[in-house]
Formats: structure tokens, C-alpha cells, sequence
């Protein structure tokens, strides 16, 4: 008897840190969405409905592989989120402005066609 509650105890203590993990991500995901589409009202909707959306058609799977996965799939969209995505305005009919967010700039090392020489000392 002690032992069976042991293990819905274990049980309900890995539901419960499973569903942490889940809605710290969901969180995450709903951060990096208002940070990469500031001021982009559409995206931000966007975004919004797609996150809500997935995470909704998801909510009763019970396969822990099968969440794990989502899970891993759900962290990959948001890396590429903060890393890859940059927003554009359209100034002219034939221009686009890129913005880019601090953290995606990195320190630019100039190109040589030829290496220069270390001087030996």
C-alpha cells in the first residue's frame, strides 16, 4: 500500500515539474515574441495566436517522449526567435530598413585577402 502511494506521489512530482517546465517555456516563448516584434503589432498578434495555438492543440498529450519533444521543438523555435529574426520597415516603394536588436549585433573583424605577419619579438 505504502508503496503504491510512493509512487503516485513520484508520479504527481514529475507531472508537476514537467508542467513547470512547460509553462516556463510558454512564458519564454510569449518574452522573446514581444522583444523580437516590438513595435509590430501584426507579428505580435501574430505570434501571440501561433504560440497560444500550439501549445492548446497540445495540452493533453501524455507520451513523456512525446512532450519532450515538443518541448526540444518549442526551445529550437525560440532560439532561432532571439538569433535570427530581424525586423524590416518598408521607407519607400523600393527601400527597407533593417532593425536590428542589440543582441543580435556582434563585433564586426574586418576581412584581409592577406594575413598580415606576426612580428616576432
Amino acid at each position: 500500500m505504502e508503496s503504491r502511494q510512493n509512487k503516485r506521489r513520484l508520479k504527481c512530482m514529475e507531472s508537476a515539474t514537467r508542467e513547470g517546465k512547460v509553462l516556463k517555456l510558454f512564458k519564454l516563448l510569449h518574452r522573446t515574441r514581444q522583444e523580437v516584434f516590438k513595435n509590430d503589432t501584426r507579428a505580435l498578434e501574430a505570434a501571440r495566436q501561433k504560440i497560444n495555438e500550439e501549445f492548446r492543440n497540445n495540452k493533453d498529450e501524455t507520451s513523456e517522449e512525446k512532450i519532450n519533444e515538443l518541448l526540444k521543438i518549442a526551445s529550437d523555435v525560440e532560439v532561432i526567435l532571439r538569433t535570427s529574426v530581424i525586423q524590416a520597415v518598408h521607407t519607400d516603394s523600393d527601400k527597407i530598413v533593417l532593425i536590428p536588436r542589440k543582441d543580435l549585433l556582434q563585433d564586426n573583424t574586418p576581412y584581409l585577402d592577406k594575413p598580415t605577419k606576426k612580428q616576432e619579438s
